[in-house]
């Protein structure tokens, strides 16, 4: 079987082509987490859709925000993550390897890990082909739940 890459630009022939799309550079996004991305308009020409790889270190969390007009499914793959959403982040929900997560469009929500030892990792799909264009932080709830500041470890 022939292995397609994901070299094409946007727009041209191969573009339409399934393909093979191996994860791309790590960087921390606007929640500050650190991302791999594989899916997304810019690396396949996606047009409604974006898929990555998550990585919570031990101790961390998210900075609180929502993606406006997107919803968001997760994945965990290894780890414990605790998210506490709602418009105060007044309700709480825990996952773990296996679970499936659902964050509905326009729900402010912060994630975070709830290991001192142990990464979390999960893949990210999200409705949003250019993933960081769609998150609105929401500074004002960062300090409901004390916690490290995001990305750090305890």
């Amino acid at each position: 079987m022939k292995r397609q890459n994901a070299a094409s630009a946007p727009g041209d022939e191969a573009s339409a082509a399934c393909r093979v799309v191996p994860a791309g550079e790590a960087f921390v996004g606007k929640q500050g987490l650190t991302y791999r991305p594989a899916v997304s308009a810019e690396s396949v020409g996606s047009r409604g859709l974006h898929m990555q790889v998550v990585t919570i270190p031990p101790g961390a969390r998210a900075k609180a925000h929502k993606h406006e007009g997107h919803e968001t499914a997760i994945h965990v793959l290894s780890g414990r993550s605790g998210t506490w959403y709602g418009e105060r982040l007044e309700q709480h929900l825990e996952a773990g390897p296996g679970d499936f997560l659902y964050i509905p469009a326009g729900v402010p929500h912060l994630a975070y890990n709830m290991s001192d030892t142990e990464a979390c990792v999960a893949i990210v799909a999200r409705t949003d082909p250019n993933e960081q264009e769609g998150v609105v932080l929401m500074p004002e709830l960062d300090g409901v739940h004390p916690g490290p500041a995001a990305g750090s470890s305890r």
